[in-house]
């Protein structure tokens, strides 16, 4: 199994750990389009609750952790919090809960609760911006996760535009703009000179595996694996899905016959490791003619590295030098 474990090396240009002066004196109203609605905020969030990885780690590369009441992340999470580059303030930052709810946020304080439509926003569980409005709790939804308008798909635009867009509100929104313009003009360096390194090499078919053994669970075009994939130099073999994480079927990956395996890596260390998902795939007799399986080409990354978030242009690094050495 080829991992990432130098993936964190490559982050040096997010200014992990940063604390950035903010305009707080600034008093009038920022207005910005969230998931293609208008939102004002007239102040300056100061009580933040964070819900999953990649999502608290754009506050911490913004600089934003004094903002915060804390983050929700779930406590089996533990390759992602090892492996992230905002460890120290992890660490110093209030983890609240494993599983956000309108109680966790309300016990916290919450001024402003920025998650996402299936990264805590759900209709199932009742936690809901609609519903924290009524609670008169602010929300900033992950633009990774904004609905299309076509049922519960996601997806409004390339994962990087995403990635950028939400670091430009939120450094309109906490008045650190200059931080995240250099923050997206970094990320854009790193993911050009990484496409550098299989630039006019052929382009491998790559079927990203999160999970799932009876239908597997996968990304289409509007979720970061996209990006990661595509600006590293391979396709996605489920690029012209309208959707971002999304469930296929297994038929559909034989068919695409793919030349390379992405696996996510957000196990707790025991069960579920990416060293078990490879030897799933490699016993499971339809994809034994699989290029991928034949020529044992499998590589993994953490689950932030594959959700927008701060990590994605060094993912795009990372695997881009495994296509170019592979």
């Amino acid at each position: 199994m080829r991992t990432a474990l130098a993936l964190a090396s490559l982050l040096l240009l997010t200014g992990c750990g940063a604390t950035v002066a903010q305009d707080t004196s600034a008093s009038d109203p920022v207005t910005v389009t969230n998931c293609g609605k208008q939102v004002t905020f007239d102040k300056v969030p100061s009580k933040v609750v964070t819900n999953d990885t990649g999502i608290t780690e754009l506050m911490f590369a913004l600089g934003l952790k004094d903002r915060m009441a804390g983050y929700v992340v779930d406590s089996g999470n533990t390759v992602d919090l090892q492996t992230s580059p905002w460890k120290a303030d992890f660490d110093s930052a209030q983890h609240l809960a494993d599983k956000i709810s309108k109680e966790v946020v309300q016990g916290a304080g919450a001024d402003l609760v920025f998650a996402g439509w299936n990264y805590g926003f759900s209709e199932s569980t009742g936690f809901t911006p609609d519903a924290l409005a009524q609670l008169g709790i602010g929300t900033y939804q992950l633009t990774e996760a904004c609905r299309n308008g076509v049922g519960k798909q996601r997806g409004i635009m390339p994962a990087l535009d995403a990635l950028y867009t939400d670091l430009r509100n939120l450094g309109a929104i906490f008045r650190v703009s200059d931080r995240a313009e250099e923050l997206v003009r970094s990320y854009q360096r790193q993911v050009e000179e990484a496409g550098r390194l299989t630039a006019g090499k052929p382009r491998p078919k790559v079927f990203l595996y999160d999970s799932g053994q009876d239908q597997p669970f996968t990304s289409g075009k509007n979720a970061a694996p996209q990006d990661v994939i595509g600006k590293a130099g391979g396709d996605n073999v489920f690029g012209d899905l309208n959707d971002s994480w999304t469930t296929v079927n297994w038929e559909a990956v034989v068919q695409r016959s793919p030349d390379v395996v992405l696996i996510v890596d957000y196990a707790d260390g025991e069960s579920n490791t990416p060293a078990q998902k490879q030897a799933f795939l490699e016993g499971f007799a339809p994809l034994a003619n699989a290029p991928a399986v034949k020529n044992k080409r499998f590589f993994s990354l953490p689950y932030a590295a594959l959700v927008e978030g701060p990590r994605n242009p060094a993912s795009i690094e990372a695997f881009a030098k495994f296509l170019a050495s592979s």
